[in-house]
């Protein structure tokens, strides 16, 4: 490879794209946010799928003139064009909008493959497309979602699962729990590592100087001063103090009603709920088409769209990209965002410094 062509592939980012369950609108929105020509002038893409299903996706969408470069080794990706790297050779049944065991096993495939370029650093970021968090359970894939897959495979059990948008973003600290097992799940010290999370996300990977962060309510009306419960005003409060002290920005317990219906969200950088549903129903009212989950906390960049398999709507052509294609660029941004962090930790008087030291010699 020559100087110029190794030079570009350097400052290029390397997205890595799980091909999620083939039988939802994955490449279909695949396939319509890698057609934006823009994408491919900064970033190098590797889907990690199969050849053959996207090509009968391509004639499925009439897509005639959109090809991938077909590779084995995320190494012999071409920077401009869009890559796929067969995780699959042999060809496989395709039932558009069902619910298969072999969607579920080419998911797998397809994340442990992403994994082990991470781990490698053969790519930079990955964006995962929907799966179904059924389909794709097996005695090696034990996990309520990719969140959760992910954090196993990168040895970091404190992370949160973070939902962002244009308006809004909003993080689960009990995250993919049954709401029955909510309370007993709530403890001072979790709440306290997740808004440590969060704090530290909203500055090293959105940029974000002295984020303010807010914290909803358990109970109704934040308990009613113990009449509905007692835990905002005991540990979710004291949670709240113990990080305010630690010089973070962190505000409530609010009711989780009257904040959002009087639009008190508008206010902070970033709102930490306390189960799924009471921070995803917002957020889906606010972003669904193009919201984004975001795994905080983790050492890799792992994005994916807010939405699901959309099995209902699959093979028609109707899905939007929206979401996927704002994945990909918060993805990058990240990347971005975490370097000139890095660079700043390691050099906090940047090149000044070196200059005077330069000098003194």
């Amino acid at each position: 490879m020559d100087q110029p062509v190794q030079q570009e592939k350097e400052k290029r980012i390397r997205v890595g794209i799980t091909h999620g369950d083939m039988n939802g609108i994955s490449y279909e929105i695949i396939i319509k946010t890698l057609q934006d020509q823009r994408l491919l002038e900064s970033n190098t893409i590797i889907v990690y799928g199969s050849s053959k299903i996207a090509s009968y996706y391509r004639k499925t969408l009439n897509e005639a003139e959109f090809n991938f470069n077909v590779i084995h080794k995320a190494e012999q990706a071409h920077p401009r064009r869009p890559n796929i790297l067969n995780i699959h050779d042999e060809e496989v049944k395709i039932d558009v909008g069902k619910s298969t065991s072999i969607a579920g096993e080419l998911a797998l495939l397809s994340m442990e493959a992403a994994c082990a370029d991470l781990a490698r650093h053969e790519i930079d970021v990955v964006v995962t497309a929907p799966i179904n968090k059924k389909n794709i359970q097996s005695d090696t894939f034990k996990f309520p979602g990719h969140s959760e897959y992910f954090a196993h495979k990168f040895n970091s059990p404190d992370h949160l699962m973070l939902m962002v948008s244009r308006e809004i973003r909003i993080g689960m600290i009990t995250g993919h729990v049954a709401l029955n097992r909510v309370k007993e799940t709530l403890t001072e010290d979790l709440i306290i590592r997740k808004i440590q999370i969060m704090n530290h996300s909203l500055t090293r990977d959105f940029g974000i100087v002295k984020p303010r962060i807010a914290v909803l309510a358990l109970n109704p009306h934040a308990g009613d001063e113990g009449l509905l419960g007692d835990e905002d005003t005991t540990f979710i409060r004291s949670a709240i103090a113990k990080c305010y002290d630690q010089n973070m920005l962190v505000f409530g317990p609010y009711p989780a009603d009257g904040f959002f219906g009087a639009a008190q969200f508008t206010h902070f950088d970033g709102i930490l709920a306390m189960y799924h549903d009471q921070g995803m129903i917002p957020f889906k009212l606010l972003s669904f088409d193009e919201g984004v989950n975001f795994t905080a906390g983790l050492p890799i960049i792992r994005t994916s769209p807010g939405h699901g398999t959309a099995y209902e709507i699959a093979g028609k052509n109707v899905a939007s990209c929206e979401g996927f294609r704002t994945a990909v660029h918060l993805a990058c941004d990240i990347f971005e965002n975490r370097q000139r962090y890095d660079e700043l930790i390691a050099n906090p008087l940047g090149k000044r410094a070196e200059k005077r030291e330069d000098t003194r010699e």
